[in-house]
């Protein structure tokens, strides 16, 4: 059987179905199909891949084309559309049958749909794809799974899972003859029209990408450093990398599979015992299921305006308020430093996303989806089930019984950055200021806030009274 094998969201060799299931092929062609449109507006005139997630898409290319070749094989990287791509392989290099991982996003279930249609009479396999749960692991039918993520846990939890992962197989069948002659460079950044992001020593995020850096971050967090451990405590955490495990950038382009981390988790918990902060590692990663299990369910409902609510009085509006929050000019320093650290790096803790989600939807009154597609843009660990489902989850049109999840934003910055050691990182302007004021320099005189260059918050909302500083 002479086979291709179709890599997405899944840039590693670890525990890959689709890889499994082709080791039995007589020849077999790794494929990455680089698609323009991911660089082209959307509809909310956004490139869905910016800079800093390209860079980390190359890196993990670059490392799953270097562990295929110490196999035997190695990937072929092409510009264009899948649908057109691929059939024109199948065609030159007479291959008889297409593997690939599922995808769970309307858009990428489209897209293999179409390539499906264009091979004709040469079958597309689909394998499970990247969730930790797969369809016949769920505790009922994926129509009745609850809608609330606390029962869909304790639904789970009813059960023991037992994950054991595959490993990495020590050879690949080699490639299919006249396929060494199309491979080709990885592209750089500045060949698909970008620019090199520079190097931010203040980053919380300064890894490479790809699957050795990947499980080699799962082995420190999990067993060199234990920081595990003490996740429950650090993982509100804005500064440093080792407030939180940094799994999600490798998690979100396939580059470390879920089952594996749980699996380690699980190898961790049965030497080390488990405690309060590895079972909320867990959690998150449940979390991380239950959204992708969430939009599987409902599929474009989540990309509305409305969400899955159908909610009518969600805002839809966008003014120059959105574009000041997008540059980190608002005049709350909280959420300007989340923002510029973002752009900066592509890059944020999961509680200053919460900080600056919340102000852009309640705050400021503008459309949820485009703060989502924003943070699609930017951030390296962009999964679209994790994005939109908490973007919708914050606007209270996902899948939450409340309303709307308000932060009151002084009350955040005061409680999770006491010291203002993150606004003085991200918002250099302000360190010349007192400590006392970086995090309201609002109530300093207009003139002052004029010579620092930082823009004045336009309303002081009447619920931050309690958490300001009086200027003396």
């Amino acid at each position: 059987m002479r086979t291709l094998l179709w890599f997405k969201q899944d840039l590693r060799l670890d525990d890959h179905p689709a890889l499994q299931a082709g080791l039995s092929a007589r020849q077999l062609l790794p494929v990455y199909v680089l698609d323009p449109a991911l660089f082209e507006s959307n509809e909310f005139g956004m490139t869905r891949l910016g800079v800093h997630r390209a860079r980390f898409l190359l890196e993990s290319l670059a490392a799953l084309d270097s562990g295929l070749r110490r196999r035997g094989s190695a990937l072929l990287v092409l510009s264009g559309s899948p649908e057109q791509v691929i059939p024109e392989l199948v065609s030159k290099l007479d291959l008889q049958q297409v593997l690939t991982l599922e995808e769970i996003a309307p858009q990428e279930r489209a897209q293999i749909g179409r390539v499906a249609r264009a091979l004709v009479d040469v079958p597309l396999q689909q394998l499970p794809g990247n969730n930790l749960l797969q369809r016949g692991e769920l505790p009922c039918a994926l129509e009745q799974l609850p809608v609330v993520f606390s029962q869909f846990r304790t639904q789970v939890e009813e059960r023991l899972q037992v994950f054991q992962p595959r490993r990495a197989p020590e050879h690949v069948p080699p490639l299919p003859d006249g396929a060494e002659a199309l491979l080709q460079p990885i592209p750089s950044l500045s060949q698909l029209g970008l620019g090199e992001p520079m190097q931010v020593a203040a980053s919380a995020f300064p890894f490479s990408g790809g699957e050795p850096a990947g499980l080699a971050r799962v082995r420190d967090y999990l067993w060199t450093t234990q920081g595990v451990r003490q996740y429950k405590d650090t993982r509100n955490g804005l500064i440093g990398t080792e407030y939180s495990s940094k799994f999600s950038p490798w998690l979100a382009n396939g580059s470390l599979s879920p089952r594996r981390v749980v699996a380690e988790l699980r190898r961790h918990e049965a030497q080390y015992q488990r405690n309060d902060s590895t079972y909320w590692l867990w959690l998150e990663l449940l979390w991380r299921d239950f959204f992708r299990w969430t939009l599987v369910r409902h599929g474009s409902a989540l990309f509305r305006s409305g969400g899955l609510q159908a909610t009518a009085g969600a805002s839809q509006q966008v003014d120059q308020r959105f574009t000041r929050w997008c540059q980190g000019r608002t005049g709350m320093p909280m959420v300007d430093a989340a923002m510029r650290e973002l752009a900066a790096t592509g890059f944020i803790s999961n509680r200053a996303r919460q900080i600056a989600a919340s102000y852009l939807i309640n705050d400021l009154q503008q459309d949820w989806r485009h703060g989502a597609a924003w943070f699609e843009a930017h951030l390296i660990d962009y999964e679209a089930a994790s994005n939109w489902g908490n973007w919708a989850y914050l606007a209270g049109v996902g899948n939450d019984p409340r309303q709307k999840r308000v932060f009151n934003t002084l009350r955040q910055a005061r409680e999770y950055d006491p010291q203002a050691a993150y606004v003085s990182l991200w918002l250099p302007e302000l360190r010349e200021v007192p400590q006392a004021l970086r995090h309201t320099p609002f109530l300093m005189a207009g003139g002052h806030l004029r010579s620092l260059d930082y823009p004045k918050l336009e309303q002081i909302p009447e619920s931050w009274k309690p958490y300001l500083e009086h200027v003396a």
